[in-house]
């Protein structure tokens, strides 16, 4: 047998008992509104398992995605509203594709992973944070209705890249390599250090499940800031949900769920009640 057979074949077993265990436990749960529990039941009987698990996922597909090079600077990109959003060099036609076709699988509107909604998006003239940028989709997909956008990314390899993407921008755009945490240590920073003083309209955070820690180092500017909105990441771990919630309430924050699930199959851990909410989306009053 092959080496690469011997490698996906396990991960494909492993992964279709555990869609017969969640099957299974969805079937005999009440915690979950029906409908939206058969919803999911449904695609994953007819379906391998996905983060996903929702027919429209199905819209986006990796050969639709045009990769593009640019012979100035050797960086592949894509064009995302009639602006174009760079990769890493190291990065060839196929991952891209493939990147690309769940960023926008992430930010359908009827995705839980989609930051905006017709209630809640980024205004005209905001001052936004965007902490764990990544490539920038996003933050492309506003640059040019904001006023300032600070974009913190820890990860040096698309740094370069970011400033290849919003070179057009650079004006209103500052790129921090940096994790924001709750310390200033180590390469970290806090949100609270680094604006001592202004204002912030919106806080959009994706940072690998540390969002606990970000909120314990940004109590000044919940505090201080009115009708900021934030937007944060909650399907990293099992309970960041309801913490972020809960954290958010205190400091005078109305909040809501993005709509469905995700199922994070990055976590290996994942365990029963096995589906997580993947936004937390909060205004504060």
């Amino acid at each position: 047998m092959h080496s690469f057979i011997k490698k996906i074949m396990p991960r494909k077993i492993n992964r279709y008992f555990l869609k017969l265990k969640i099957i299974k436990y969805l079937s005999n749960d009440l915690k979950y509104d029906k409908n939206e529990k058969d919803l999911i039941i449904d695609f994953l009987k007819n379906n391998p398992l996905a983060i996903f698990p929702y027919n429209f996922t199905k819209k986006y597909r990796r050969k639709d995605v045009k990769v593009y090079t640019d012979d100035l600077c050797g960086m592949k990109y894509i064009i995302q509203d009639h602006k174009r959003l760079y990769f890493k060099k190291s990065w060839g036609e196929k991952r891209i594709k493939k990147y690309y076709s769940v960023l926008l699988s992430e930010q359908d509107i009827d995705s839980p992973h989609c930051y905006e909604n017709p209630n809640f998006c980024v205004n005209k003239d905001d001052i936004v944070v965007d902490a764990g940028v990544a490539e920038g989709n996003f933050a492309l997909s506003i640059i040019e209705k904001v006023k300032k956008i600070y974009l913190f990314e820890a990860d040096e390899e698309w740094i370069d890249v970011l400033k290849t993407t919003f070179a057009p921008w650079k004006e209103k755009v500052e790129i921090i390599c940096k994790y924001v945490s709750d310390n200033d240590e180590n390469g970290n920073i806090t949100l609270d250090s680094f604006f001592k003083t202004g204002k912030i309209d919106f806080i959009k955070t994706d940072i690998e499940g540390e969002e606990i820690k970000l909120l314990k180092g940004s109590r000044n500017i919940l505090t201080n800031n009115n009708r900021i909105k934030t937007v944060m990441a909650a399907y990293h771990n099992q309970n960041d949900a309801e913490e972020i919630n809960k954290i958010l309430n205190k400091y005078g924050f109305k909040c809501e769920y993005s709509k469905g699930y995700m199922l994070f199959l990055n976590d290996k851990k994942l365990c029963e009640p096995y589906l997580r909410k993947g936004l937390v989306r909060g205004i504060k009053i």
